[in-house]
């Protein structure tokens, strides 16, 4: 049996661009510049990144920006060749937990209509559909389906995150 080591969630630093960056080419057809994470880190007060590390290897990111009393989920990805291994998942509670302590309301992403999995992922945690914005993805003038979560201080919110993120940590 091959030992993986354990998926660690971080804040994203700008040592860390250059390999988010690999990982957003490989995940996206017209992916954000490196210039544009720097900016994110460097410029923006609303903005807030994550990275996932295995074995000290960056292997997903995450991004919100707080806009108000609502967490909007900027960019999401995990590397294709490690999908399938709930990194995105741990990186999903994170962001739970951090929209949570930034007192946002509601977090909210626009995703791919075809990203099926995505979508499936986001449903688990409670976001659910709330419109759709035509031809958003510039690469195909594909749709994005926007999703929303209730309120994060509501009971069933709070209940669900602590039943998924106790499922994660007895997998470790």
């Amino acid at each position: 049996m091959v030992s993986v080591a354990p998926v660690v969630i971080d804040d994203m630093t700008l040592d860390d661009v250059d390999a988010v960056q690999e990982v957003e080419r490989t995940s996206f057809p017209v992916p954000w510049p490196a210039n544009a994470f720097r900016h994110e880190l460097t410029q923006n007060k609303n903005a807030r990144y994550l990275v996932a590390r295995e074995g000290g290897r960056i292997v997903g990111y995450a991004g919100l920006w707080l806009m108000v009393d609502e967490a909007h989920i900027t960019t999401f990805a995990v590397h294709p060749d490690l999908r399938r291994r709930r990194i995105g998942e741990r990186l999903l509670v994170r962001i739970f937990e951090m929209a949570q302590a930034l007192a946002a309301e509601w977090l909210t992403l626009e995703v791919r209509a075809s990203n099926l999995a995505a979508q499936k992922l986001y449903e688990k945690y409670g976001f659910r559909r709330a419109g759709v914005r035509r031809r958003y993805y510039s690469d195909n003038n594909e749709d994005a389906l926007i999703m929303w979560t209730e309120r994060l201080r509501e009971r069933s919110v709070k209940d669900r995150l602590a039943k998924l993120r106790i499922a994660l940590d007895h997998e470790e």
